[in-house]
């Protein structure tokens, strides 16, 4: 191609073509460049075809202004001498596309890992402080304070670097192994205690309940003792009234007759002998034969009756 032509002519087109190329440059969506001139900073670019001073103008570093997400891991202690292992996730950005903001992301640290060291260090030194002043029983309930006391601090830093803190997520906390054992005792206990204490309320419940059933069981049939009682006493009284009424009424039939009322009382003695004879268990029973007995007997179921008349 280049066949008839000279050195000088070749060296030519190639500086033209070098020329021509380190003319135009190109920036992707998404991201900036930062130019410089002879080790200084000259200006911006943004995403497009730019235009730059070949061999003079060079691109120093091309700064991403999306959404960019880092996972940090770090352990700190607490206050009772226990070690906390953290894995958390930081999404972050740059603030802005403004020169001051992208100088800044190019220019405060000498590289990207630096930066992520110095990312790093500073969430572990904020956990580190506030972890120091808690026990171990209370960081897991603290997850939301953690993150709020190392984003005030933080969101800071990352101002003076250029970015923001867009959020922070603790997405692990664990214990050392004998530490998670003895948590896992200590749930087991108390799971075990207040099922002991579960158990002992449903006895006491069940024990108090069969005492109240108890309790209304000999109230009814104390009451219906008292009932029966009552009724067995009236039964007495009524069929008593009614011998009463039966004897006097003979009485006045038989004194009417001209008969001796006596004669009924008198039939009225046998049939008793009588009765207790056949259903007597060897009971001794001292009854008054006296005609002055069964005289006494009658005048007063006599009077009884002249009170049942009245």
């Amino acid at each position: 191609m280049f066949e008839g032509l000279g050195f000088f002519s070749v060296l030519i087109i190639v500086l033209v073509a070098s020329i021509i190329g380190g003319l135009f440059v190109t920036v992707n969506q998404g991201t900036v460049a930062v130019v410089t001139m002879f080790g200084k900073y000259r200006r911006i670019l943004h995403p497009g075809l730019n235009v730059k001073i070949p061999f003079l103008e060079i691109i120093y570093r091309r700064v991403s202004i999306q959404n960019q997400s880092i996972e940090l891991q770090f352990q700190a202690i607490t206050q009772d001498q226990a070690n906390v292992n953290f894995k958390a996730m930081l999404l972050y950005s740059v603030i802005d596309q403004t020169e001051i903001t992208i100088k800044n992301v190019a220019f405060k640290f000498i590289d990207f890992g630096s930066l992520m060291q110095t990312l790093n260090r500073t969430v572990e030194g904020s956990v580190r402080g506030f972890v120091a002043t808690k026990k171990q029983n209370e960081i897991l309930g603290l997850r939301r304070d953690i993150v709020n006391a190392v984003k005030d601090q933080l969101d800071e830093d990352l101002k003076s670097w250029g970015y923001h803190l867009i959020d922070m997520q603790l997405n692990d906390i664990t214990f050392d192994e004998t530490i998670m054992q003895s948590m896992a005792q200590v749930v087991a206990s108390s799971n075990l205690r207040a099922a002991a204490e579960n158990e002992a309320q449903a006895h006491l419940i069940k024990q108090t309940k069969a005492a109240e059933a108890e309790g209304l069981t000999i109230k009814i049939a104390a009451e219906a003792e008292r009932e029966a009682a009552k009724m067995r006493g009236e039964g007495i009284a009524l069929f008593r009234e009614e011998v009463a009424k039966g004897m006097a009424k003979a009485a006045d039939e038989m004194k009417s007759a001209g008969l001796d009322s006596s004669f009924i009382l008198f039939s009225m003695w046998t049939d008793a002998v009588k009765h207790f004879a056949e259903q007597g268990k060897g009971n001794v029973i001292f009854l008054d034969g006296s005609n002055e007995g069964l005289d006494k007997t009658m005048k007063q179921m006599l009077a009884l009756s002249k009170i049942e008349k009245k």
